[in-house]
């Protein structure tokens, strides 16, 4: 009986963010393919592929590796359905299991379990959660839901009771999500690592942990050459998105730069307004909690938060703009600083902190002053009332109110954002494509068209923008245009220039029609001659990935269709006309991948153990003890 209760108790975290990601995900767990802007999984991602890389910084190296991987094992789409889930149980069993560490003086009672699940609730249900994922960015979520973990490895640095795997281990959400990632984690758990004693050991060890986890993209990114555009800026600052201004949508969490990731019903004066005093309570709960029991992260995560928020702010000012442009085009590495909505995450873990610490004070849990995550003596047991009496029920009725908050306030994130998430099966002639191209092992790139990064597919039922899935398709060099345009305030239109630049060099030659995407006029009246063009570029085969009035390829010798269905046509140029090598599989990026999964398998031998917050091993010092485990 025991040790099956210590089995529910150590399940209880996992389970609420199970039922968070099951109520937010909904038909998104069903079987298909969810596509939506940057979410795009494919059947049978080809892994040597993804290792190849392209040029440019290659951001999605991690994830499309890590997926990859595990689609030689499993259905693409069951692949995403464990991803997806992946971030509501990573981060709500996270932020449950960070609050409860914070909170060794609180009772070990239903008080403190229920001020957990408030933070893991609010931490995976919020405007930020929902607003990424609806633009489709399940990697960097995974590596947002990773930061509570990694936030206590750095206090564990400090304490001795870890060490570089342990940091190395809480990474490895980081470690998939990639570039920004790793940024998030970096700023969510720096100020903490200069925190307390021998901060210059622990900020080393913590820089080391995430140079090591970074390598696949780092080193690529060090040597590609490419360069970042600051027109970027513009079309990446945080805008509003409810009735209180850009300020107060950053403030609630949200203020994405794209309007079409806004759940639906957030922007509504009552949703608005509900949501906004979610946030209040929860800041004045995080407020309460520094001033009552100090928690050991308060200084570093309240810088961490303020950091993060003043990057958001960059972009809302027209100097702040203009600092960032200037920034970037001093270095490329800048460019990451284009997204400011993305470094609210510090200021949500502030956010789902303070919501369990205004449970644990309605509750009166929480003595003051006990050094709250200092892992003092005596832990447990403390904060109960005095004489043992009983917490009256207007009391409890409001905790679980404010355990409940973010799903009332924020009925956009149901049920797959109502709807907008919703699974499909991609159409034979797509899998024919792919399995036409897969068997031919001539080399030769392949270029997709119409020249647009974003593609509305009809047959994805109720349509939606999505990644062209033609660029992860096949198992081969993909030519695509990288360029994006975003939509402005003010009705204009902003392109960012793609980082490929073989794919500008193919632009410059094809001049595609702005209108329709395809190779312009003078190509169009010579097929043949586009043909011999495409083969001098490497290109074997031509991919035109949407339904088009303009059969260019019509009455061509040399570019002759394999596949042709109602949106999707395969073209082949002719073998006689390509001059392309092998394409090559960069030395670069698998040594630096393998160097990281060699890291990672290093860090889970040291502990013995997958990723989770390790009892810490007794103590021989003065005042030493075993802790409790939970």
């Amino acid at each position: 009986m025991r040790t099956a209760a210590r089995v529910a108790v150590g399940a209880l975290p996992w389970l609420v963010g199970l039922l968070a990601g099951a109520l937010a995900l909904g038909p998104a767990l069903g079987p298909g393919y969810v596509l939506r802007y940057d979410m795009l999984f494919v059947p049978g991602l080809s892994l040597p592929t993804v290792l190849a890389g392209a040029d440019g910084f290659p951001r999605a190296i991690p994830s499309d590796a890590v997926v990859a991987a595990l689609s030689l094992v499993l259905p693409g789409d069951a692949v995403q359905t464990l991803a997806l889930l992946a971030v509501f149980m990573v981060g709500g069993a996270g932020a449950f299991r960070l609050l409860v560490r914070l909170a060794p003086g609180a009772s070990a009672g239903g008080g403190r379990v229920l001020g957990a699940g408030a933070a893991g609730v609010l931490y995976v249900w919020n405007p930020f959660v929902a607003e990424r994922l609806l633009l489709g960015q399940w990697a960097v979520l995974l590596g947002y839901a990773g930061l509570p973990w990694v936030l206590w490895a750095v206090v564990r640095l400090a304490s001795d009771r870890t060490g570089l795997a342990g940091v190395v281990r809480a990474l490895v959400p980081a470690a998939v999500g990639g570039f920004s990632s790793v940024v998030l984690s970096a700023l969510t758990a720096g100020p903490q690592a200069l925190v307390g004693p021998r901060r210059l050991r622990n900020a080393g060890l913590f820089a080391l942990a995430l140079v090591l986890v970074s390598l696949p993209w780092l080193l690529p990114s060090l040597t590609s050459g490419a360069a970042t555009d600051p027109a970027g800026v513009e079309a990446f600052a945080a805008r509003s998105d409810t009735p209180f201004g850009t300020v107060g949508s950053l403030l609630l969490l949200g203020g994405v730069w794209n309007a079409g990731a806004v759940p639906p019903g957030y922007g509504e004066p009552v949703t608005a307004t509900a949501r906004a005093l979610v946030c209040a309570l929860s800041l004045a709960g995080w407020v309460w909690w520094l001033w009552r029991a100090r928690p050991v992260v308060g200084v570093g995560l309240s810088v961490s938060a303020a950091v993060g928020f003043g990057i958001a702010l960059l972009g809302v000012s027209a100097p702040g703009r203009e600092f960032l442009a200037a920034l970037i085009g001093l270095w490329p590495g800048f460019g990451p600083l284009r997204d400011g909505q993305l470094y609210l995450a510090p200021l949500s873990l502030v956010q789902a902190l303070g919501a369990g610490a205004v449970v644990l004070w309605l509750l009166r849990v929480l003595p003051a002053h006990e050094g709250a995550g200092r892992d003092r003596a005596g832990a447990t047991g403390e904060g109960e009332r005095p004489g043992g009496s009983p917490v009256p029920l207007w009391r409890v009725v409001t905790a679980v109110l404010v355990v409940l908050a973010p799903v009332v306030v924020l009925p956009g994130l149901l049920w797959g954002a109502g709807g907008r998430l919703t699974p499909v099966e991609y159409p034979r002639e797509w899998v024919a494509a792919q399995e036409v191209v897969a068997a031919d092992d001539r080399p030769g790139a392949v270029l997709v068209l119409p020249w647009s990064a974003y593609r509305g597919p009809e047959w994805s039922g109720t349509p939606v923008v999505v990644l062209d899935p033609a660029t992860k398709l096949f198992d081969r060099r993909t030519i695509w245009n990288d360029d994006l345009s975003v939509g402005t305030a003010d009705g204009g239109r902003v392109v960012v220039t793609g980082e490929d630049a073989r794919a500008r060099e193919v632009a410059r030659l094809l001049e595609p029609d702005p209108a329709t995407g395809l190779p312009g006029e003078r190509w169009r009246s010579d097929p043949d001659a586009l043909a011999e063009l495409l083969g001098a570029l490497g290109v074997r085969f031509v991919v035109v990935s949407a339904p088009v009035e303009n059969r260019f390829w019509s009455g061509a010798e040399f570019l002759s269709p394999v596949v042709e269905g109602a949106d999707l046509a395969l073209l082949e140029v002719d073998d006689q006309h390509i001059n392309a090598d092998k394409d090559p599989r960069s030395g670069l990026e698998v040594t630096s991948g393998l160097v990281t999964v060699g890291a990672i398998i290093w860090s889970m031998a040291r502990s013995g153990s997958s990723l989770g917050f390790q009892r810490p091993q007794p103590r021989t010092e003065r005042g030493a003890r075993k802790e409790i485990p939970k």
